[in-house]
């Protein structure tokens, strides 16, 4: 573990801390659906109240069809924290059932099925790194007040290092009122690790003459001095599914059909959000759709799986993806395989447990912090 530089924590790059995670072994690997299903089935009944299984949005028709719940992350991470299981299968990526293991009691384990459901826009701002930015960047405006919020896509370590800089975690439908927290808090704003959905909501505030960038991949273009002239900082972070998309997708989808309405994620480009009919959460892309006239027709802008199980859940509405498949799979929800399910699920009922996700106590407890203040808010 590595002592930080401006916060009393002790951590590590996540490629380390969890490197106890186990692969799936070789005898899963070729199952058939059906025989998956059955056994799933079976271990299910035989596991009973002892665990629930928790499926992300952009999970595959196969996780979430044996889902007890499914929703967005910091959600599922609710109904883990009021269920009375004692196992929590979360059905997403690291940094869900990191916030799964903060929320929920110390008797309940979070198990994430697969070792390698990494979310690439997380680990695009590690806690040291954070560190050693904030060092710099506080040291070029010294009589400043810099409020650092970190969305919620980020590192159980990362919630804490903002907590014990007087900061909070939002989600992308609480990132406006994030920021008029920290602006009554302070003068100053860094945000990360989500770059779009930081000047996306920069506009909502009508404060986008105030952006900055910190680029912490380019040695050579991080100038502390400039950019801690600007009210707020953006990280130089993005979710690769959603940046994927284009203004072109759109007018595409509008040449083809004039009446289509286009919804988007404000994890999405600038331009793309301004060129959609609405933006919104997956919550509000659930219920967006879920609100439709019959025979209306949404194009949806976020990652492939939603746009599937809209299709399915609301056959009486045109839903469409923005662009094609390949556009918009993730590759870290991808790795929760409903073969790795059907294997933590059988070791569970055989008494033992896999790829338990645990924040240490420290973390623990200031990540909780942050999310305090975010309810809060």
């Amino acid at each position: 573990m590595v002592k930080m530089e401006t916060a009393e924590l002790d951590t590590d790059l996540s490629l380390f801390k969890y490197d106890n995670l186990e692969q799936l072994p070789p005898r899963y690997r070729e199952l058939g659906e059906d025989e998956r299903t059955e056994r799933i089935d079976a271990a299910l009944e035989e596991l009973g109240d002892d665990v629930v299984i928790l499926g992300h949005n952009y999970q595959r028709r196969e996780i979430v069809e044996h889902a007890d719940f499914i929703g967005d992350s910091y959600q599922l991470s609710k109904e883990a924290a009021e269920a009375d299981a004692e196992y929590v299968i979360f059905g997403g990526v690291t940094f869900m059932a990191e916030s799964a293991d903060i929320i929920t009691d110390d008797d309940q384990s979070v198990i994430l099925p697969s070792m390698e459901a990494s979310c690439p826009m997380a680990g695009m701002a590690e806690a040291l790194q954070v560190d050693s930015a904030w060092a710099e960047i506080t040291a070029a405006a010294p009589d400043a007040d810099i409020i650092p919020i970190t969305y919620m896509n980020s590192y159980a370590d990362l919630k804490a290092f903002c907590a014990s800089q007087g900061g909070l975690v939002c989600t992308s439908s609480n990132a406006h009122k994030a920021f008029e927290y920290a602006f009554d808090e302070g003068d100053k704003v860094l945000f990360l690790p989500d770059k779009h959905l930081g000047e996306n909501t920069a506009h909502r505030l009508d404060m986008e003459d105030e952006i900055a960038e910190w680029d912490p991949w380019d040695p050579e273009g991080k100038d502390a001095d400039e950019v801690a002239e600007s009210d707020i900082i953006l990280w130089d972070g993005y979710c690769q599914v959603h940046e994927r998309f284009r203004e072109e997708h759109i007018a595409e989808i509008r040449a083809d059909n004039p009446d289509a309405n286009v919804i988007v994620h404000p994890e999405c480009r600038r331009e793309v959000v301004e060129a959609a009919d609405k933006a919104g959460s997956t919550a509000t892309i659930c219920e967006t759709v879920a609100n439709a006239a019959p025979g209306d027709t949404w194009a949806i802008g976020t990652e492939i799986h939603l746009t599937n199980h809209l299709q399915r859940w609301h056959p009486d509405v045109n839903v469409v993806p923005l662009c094609g498949d390949a556009c918009m799979d993730c590759n870290a929800m991808r790795q929760i395989d409903p073969n790795y399910l059907t294997w933590v699920l059988e070791e569970l009922a055989a008494g033992r447990e896999h790829n338990v996700i645990e924040v240490a106590p420290e973390e623990k407890e200031l990540a909780g912090v942050a999310l305090d203040r975010m309810l809060e808010i």
